[in-house]
């Protein structure tokens, strides 16, 4: 007899279907402040990093919204099938794809081309995202700037034309990119962080095969959710 193998909830993941369901039964209507972390911590009995993550993986299912310094609140329009994030998996493949390619023909332009200006500008962005790790806008928003840095320090203005001409579908892109991953792989925003000082790592090195690697490496991370996604949605 063959047994499927069956994957232990993460605490994280228990919290999560609670306060969904509490959503979807109006215990916290639409548009409402749900508790702050530290009383969901003490009514769960867990840790803040496991309301945190219970949290950051409800706003990436788009049922909640997560304001800095103003709380969290479950959104006025609850998701549906037409909705949800997940339901444009097959979008976000298709950037993801675009990405993977000229993102890492970037970071290869870079390590040989880099500037000690590129890479001041670069570490700058480093210490920008690690002192917004608890502002998921700001956090976005260094993310999106370190990559056109690359882009920049390729010094080909193909590259850069690329990239611009793609900002706004690489911001969406980028953003999903990392809710989905966050949902997915229970990953934090600090190990997010270290992908992004290993790629500076490789383009201070000049190490032209490593800074592509480590560049597709990065991008590649949700790629295995997105396709589970684009998947399920043709089930």
């Amino acid at each position: 007899m063959v047994f499927q193998q069956i994957r232990p909830q993460k605490g994280s993941e228990i919290v999560l279907q609670h306060i969904k369901a509490q959503i979807e039964d109006g215990t916290y209507a639409p548009g409402s402040k749900l508790p702050t972390v530290v009383d969901f911590a003490a009514s769960f009995q867990v840790g803040r990093s496991t309301i945190r993550e219970a949290l950051s993986g409800l706003k990436a299912m788009g049922w909640v919204d997560i304001r800095h310094g103003g709380g969290t609140y479950v959104v006025t329009t609850l998701p549906t099938e037409s909705t949800s994030l997940f339901d444009h998996s097959e979008t976000l493949q298709e950037v993801q794809e675009v990405r993977r390619f000229i993102e890492a023909g970037c970071a290869t332009l870079a390590a040989s081309r880099r500037t000690d200006q590129h890479l001041s500008m670069l570490r700058g962005i480093l210490l920008e995202m690690a002192s917004s790790l608890e502002n998921e806008e700001l956090s976005e928003q260094a993310d999106i700037r370190f990559h056109m840095e690359i882009a920049k320090a390729s010094q080909n203005t193909l590259f850069i034309g690329m990239m611009e001409s793609l900002t706004e579908r690489l911001q969406q892109s980028m953003k999903a990119s990392r809710r989905l991953w966050f949902f997915a792989e229970r990953a934090s925003a600090e190990q997010l962080l270290q992908e992004h000082r290993d790629i500076v790592e490789a383009i201070a090195l000049q190490d032209e095969r490593l800074a592509a690697e480590r560049m597709s490496q990065h991008i590649a991370k949700v790629d295995h959710v997105i396709q589970q996604l684009a998947q399920k949605n043709k089930e």
